[in-house]
C-alpha cells in the first residue's frame, strides 16, 4: 500500500499511527520539557487526508470518519498546510478532507501523523518540489513527533522526540491495538510524572544492548514505558483494563506513548491467536481492538 495516490483532481495521503516499542524519560530539561528516548514504529492503521482544489479562498478543512478531530486552525493538518504555504510562498485554494480513524489522546500520534501527511501531500499537490529535508524544519515547528512521520518506519527518537535516528534494523511484527474510549492528556501525564533515575539507567543499558545485537524483538516484552505509571495513576480505569486484558494470559500488554491505547505484540508462533483474542476482548471487555502490522514506509 502506497502512502500517496492520485484521486480524480486531488491527492489522497495516508497518515499512519505509531506505537512506542520503548519510551524512557531521562529527566526534566532546563526549558521545562522532559528529555526522552523512544523507539517508534509506524503501524498499518491510518487516518486519510484528501487534498483537492477548493471552492473558497485559502484553506478549507472538513472532518469525517468515526473519530473526533479539531476544526480550523486548531487542527495540525490545517496548520501544516498554512505553514508550508506561508514559508515557501505557495498559493492556491485547497480543500482538506480528513477522515479520522485513529482516536485522539490515544498515544498513537495521529495529530502529528496528520501534520506530516499534510506536508507531504500538499508538497505533491502544489508541485512545490521540496525534499523531505526541506520539510523537516516545518515538521519540527509543528510538534515534537511530526518529523518522525516524514520518514521511518522505525526510528530511535530523542530530545523532545524531534531528534530522529532512522533504524535500519528489520523488525516485522503483528500487533493487537486495544483502543479504550478514553482521551488522555499528554500534558497531565508529564506533569504527574515522578522521575526514577535508577530505573532509567537500568532500562537504557538493556535497550542499548538489544539494539546493538539487532534484537528489537527482545525490547518489546520489556514494556519499557516510563510514562505508564503516571498515566495509569491518573486513569484507574486504564489500569483496571490492563489487568483484565492480561488476565487472559496473553503476555505483556504495553502502553503506547502517554496513553490511552495499549498494544500486544505476540511471538511469531502466536500470531494466529490475534484474531481470536481480538473478538474475545471486544465481546467480553467491550473495547475496540484492531489488528495491525509494521508499516513498510
Amino acid at each position: 500500500m502506497e502512502q500517496i495516490r492520485t484521486v480524480k483532481k486531488g491527492i489522497s495521503v495516508l497518515a499512519p499511527a505509531k506505537i512506542n516499542l520503548s519510551l524512557l524519560v531521562a529527566g526534566k530539561r532546563d526549558d521545562g520539557f522532559h528529555e526522552i528516548e523512544t523507539i517508534m514504529a509506524k503501524v498499518s492503521f491510518y487516518d486519510e487526508i484528501l487534498i483537492e482544489p477548493g471552492s473558497k479562498a485559502g484553506i478549507e478543512l472538513a472532518c469525517a470518519g468515526p473519530c473526533w478531530a479539531p476544526a480550523g486552525t486548531e487542527n495540525l493538518a490545517y496548520r501544516a498546510c498554512e505553514l508550508l504555504m506561508q514559508t515557501w510562498g505557495c498559493s492556491g485554494d485547497i480543500k482538506l478532507t480528513l477522515t479520522k480513524n485513529i482516536p485522539a489522546g490515544s498515544g498513537l500520534g495521529s495529530a502529528s501523523s496528520n501534520a506530516a501527511a499534510a506536508l507531504i501531500g500538499l508538497n505533491e499537490f502544489l508541485k512545490a518540489g521540496l525534499s523531505r529535508a526541506e520539510l523537516a524544519p516545518l515538521a519540527a515547528e509543528l510538534g515534537s513527533d511530526v518529523a518522525f512521520f516524514l520518514d521511518g518506519p522505525l526510528a530511535f527518537c530523542a530530545g523532545r522526540g524531534e531528534k530522529i535516528q532512522k533504524m535500519q534494523q528489520l523488525f516485522s511484527f503483528s500487533a493487537l491495538l486495544i483502543l479504550p474510549d478514553i482521551s488522555v492528556s499528554t500534558k497531565r501525564v508529564y506533569a504527574n510524572y515522578e522521575h526514577d533515575g535508577v530505573l532509567y539507567e537500568k532500562l537504557r543499558a538493556e535497550i542499548k544492548a538489544h539494539i546493538e545485537e539487532n534484537r528489537i524483538d527482545l525490547i518489546v516484552p520489556m514494556c519499557a514505558n516510563m510514562l505508564a505509571n503516571s498515566c495509569l495513576s491518573l486513569h484507574k480505569e486504564l489500569a483496571d483494563l490492563k489487568t483484565e486484558v492480561e488476565s487472559f494470559g496473553v503476555g505483556p500488554v504495553c502502553l503506547s506513548g502517554s496513553g490511552s491505547a495499549f498494544f500486544h505484540i505476540p511471538q511469531a508462533h502466536q500470531k494466529r491467536r490475534l484474531e481470536h483474542l481480538k473478538h474475545e476482548l471486544q465481546r467480553i471487555i467491550g473495547c475496540k481492538c484492531v489488528i495491525v502490522s509494521n508499516n513498510s514506509w
